[in-house]
């Protein structure tokens, strides 16, 4: 296989990720550069085939399926993948107020800590407003 070969189908990976994120991630990133320079770019393909499954032919559908991430990430709190996929969510369709709604359900099922991470991520997704002139 050439190399331009391996770097068409990293790409062809790095679109999947934009299709449901909005975006590659840089851990994602990370990853495809090692598994196209170590040739495990085979596992990588698993991995989303399996992702792109969980995520796109959920029967919650893309809202709702990145919304439980988001939720899932905050009570175990962990913050990059929670911004990941809050941005997900919010290219999936939802709105601020639907993780709002997560992160106040996240104080209820986990306590305030994921609560706090969920607004923070809110707060960091907020339009800033501009300061009269």
């Amino acid at each position: 296989m050439t190399g331009e070969d391996l770097a068409a189908r990293a790409e062809a990976l790095r679109e999947r990720y934009r299709s449901t994120l909005g975006a590659v991630p840089h851990g994602v990133q990370e990853r495809l550069r090692v598994a196209q320079a170590l040739g495990r770019l085979s596992t990588e393909e698993r991995f989303t085939a399996l992702r792109d499954t969980v995520l796109t032919d959920s029967p919650l559908g893309a809202r709702v399926q990145q919304l439980v991430h988001f939720g899932q990430l905050l009570a175990l709190g962990r913050p990059g993948p929670a911004r990941i996929h809050a941005r997900g969510a919010l290219h999936a369709g939802a709105g601020l107020a639907d993780l709002v709604g997560v992160a106040e359900t996240a104080l209820i099922t986990a306590g305030t800590p994921a609560y706090a991470l969920g607004i923070e991520i809110v707060a960091e997704l907020l339009p800033t407003e501009e300061s009269p002139g």
